[in-house]
């Protein structure tokens, strides 16, 4: 009875963590990314939420992918070596369902390399994973929370809406039912939504009237992720009007943080988003690809959420994250 009392008072002692983590693509430092295998580990760490981005295939099916192309993460190249475009790639959107059960899910790697983009990760044409459907990743997450009494939630991301319009491929329409099915269209629904293309956003809310919460994605225009002018995103008048359709921003840690000749600093994209309410989870953390100018996560996490004030954040090594979160 005195053991119990004893633990009570340390469980009521206990300070909640205040800072959200959300495990990016899974755990992808320790398992080949978007598996449920890695759903499965990020889930036993207690992060907030984990992370699914999201394609359509051929037959209109949302699965589990990072990428618009497979050939980065699956064996397509093996399977199927005569389905590639004129430009080398093989795409998720030219494949149903079926056949994208045949691929197996491996470590990313390097096309010109071939060799993993990360080293030190899972090992190469070790075990077998596969490409999960989004309901298929719902409801190992639903499931969990129920048999292990949490409630972690999701944060999917739908990916190249773009692309998928020109591909007759409306994402938002099929995901946005999905999850509706699924009892997420609530406003205090454990979920996030979030997006690289900002009237897709805007679409969720005016024409599917979605209660979620909204997350909009600040990429580098480099990048190409969409026809988005994103350095017009991070002015006042953006994060404006991004504060009438959405809740939050996920910019680029490079977007808040920046080091020259050894000296960090702190963009003022941050106290622009609180000016307007909105929540700041940046991607990514890791561990194997730390932002220079910081020594270890720790000091990373240290600046982060004392300095430059995010909310939360997106990580690849979600255990570790927790660890430093206050």
């Amino acid at each position: 009875m005195k053991n119990i009392f004893l633990l009570l008072i340390m469980v009521s002692c206990a300070s909640p963590r205040n800072k959200t983590v959300i495990a990016h693509r899974g755990a992808p430092g320790y398992l080949p990314e978007h598996t449920l295998e890695g759903v499965a580990m990020a889930h036993a760490w207690g992060v907030d939420y984990i992370e699914p981005d999201i394609v359509i295939t051929k037959d209109d099916q949302a699965v589990i992918l990072h990428d618009i192309h497979i050939d980065t993460t699956t064996n397509v190249a093996k399977v199927f070596p005569k389905r590639k475009r004129a430009d080398g790639r093989f795409y998720a959107v030219d494949f149903t369902l079926n056949e994208i059960k045949k691929l197996t899910v491996n470590e990313r790697v390097d096309l010109k390399t071939g060799k993993k983009v990360f080293p030190g990760r899972f090992d190469l044409n070790k075990s077998t994973f596969r490409v999960p459907t989004l309901k298929e990743y719902i409801e190992l997450v639903q499931g969990l929370n129920k048999s292990t009494r949490k409630e972690i939630g999701i944060y999917p991301e739908l990916k190249s809406p773009e692309f998928h319009l020109k591909h007759k491929k409306d994402i938002a329409k099929i995901v946005f039912q999905i999850l509706k099915d699924y009892g997420y269209n609530k406003n205090d629904a454990n979920i996030y939504v979030q997006c690289f293309y900002p009237p897709t956003l805007k679409r969720l809310r005016s024409e599917f009237n979605a209660k979620m919460p909204l997350i909009v994605l600040i990429a580098e225009n480099s990048w190409k992720e969409s026809s988005i002018d994103y350095e017009n995103l991070k002015t006042e008048a953006g994060i404006k009007d991004i504060s009438t359709y959405a809740n939050g921003i996920g910019p680029y840690l490079k977007h808040l943080v920046t080091e020259k000749d050894g000296v960090i600093s702190k963009t003022n994209l941050v106290s622009l988003a609180k000016k307007y309410h909105l929540k700041v989870h940046p991607y990514t953390h890791r561990v194997d690809e730390l932002p220079k100018g910081f020594q270890d996560s720790k000091e990373l996490f240290d600046y982060l959420y004392d300095e430059v004030m995010v909310d939360g954040i997106f990580s690849d090594f979600g255990d570790i994250a927790i660890k430093h979160s206050k």
